[in-house]
């Protein structure tokens, strides 16, 4: 006799959830991302894809950036900008572009081997020639301003050619560092 109602207490459970659901209960309502996942991927949002952490990092002062490199060197006797500078002068040239309120000043210098008057006339070929570079790149005159310093700067202080390399440069210096 048991047999009975167990079966019909399972028959009537089966039942139960063979009936259709209660019209009552609102649906569920499932937001669709596909589209805004589709875009974040294929670059089409107007919003950087940059991680959090490196959003708001100056790159004149990230070193891993070329920005942050500033000194042309040049060989001896020569204003002539090495091919190995030529990225970074054309990155200064492009930021300086993309930043209107950027200005920098672009200082050449010599190492002390020729007269006075000599070096400050090398040293200002030097800054006037990366001043040209980064004005074919977008910066405007006003942006950008050469001097000389000649031999008055010098990096290095002792009287060979390693130090004489490191004082025939140009310095890109922006204002307000």
């Amino acid at each position: 006799m048991k047999r009975i109602p167990l079966y019909l207490l399972l028959t009537s459970l089966l039942a139960a959830c063979a009936s259709e659901p209660n019209k009552t209960q609102p649906s569920a309502q499932v937001e669709d991302r596909t589209q805004a996942s589709k875009s974040a991927q294929s670059g089409d949002s107007t919003r950087p894809l940059v991680p959090p952490q490196q959003q708001g990092v100056n790159p004149l002062k990230d070193p891993s950036n070329i920005l942050s490199k500033r000194s042309v060197f040049y060989d001896y006797d020569s204003f002539e900008v090495k091919p190995e500078y030529k990225s970074m002068v054309e990155a200064h040239g492009n930021y300086l572009a993309s930043h209107p309120q950027a200005k920098v000043f672009l200082q050449g210098n010599t190492d002390e081997r020729g007269s006075r008057e000599y070096n400050l006339a090398l040293g200002q070929k030097r800054a006037d020639g990366v001043r040209k570079m980064v004005s074919l790149m977008g910066a405007k005159p006003e942006q950008t301003e050469s001097v000389s310093f000649g031999e008055e700067k010098p990096r290095a202080e002792c009287h060979e050619e390693s130090c004489w390399s490191q004082n025939r440069r140009t310095d890109i210096v922006y204002q307000g560092e």
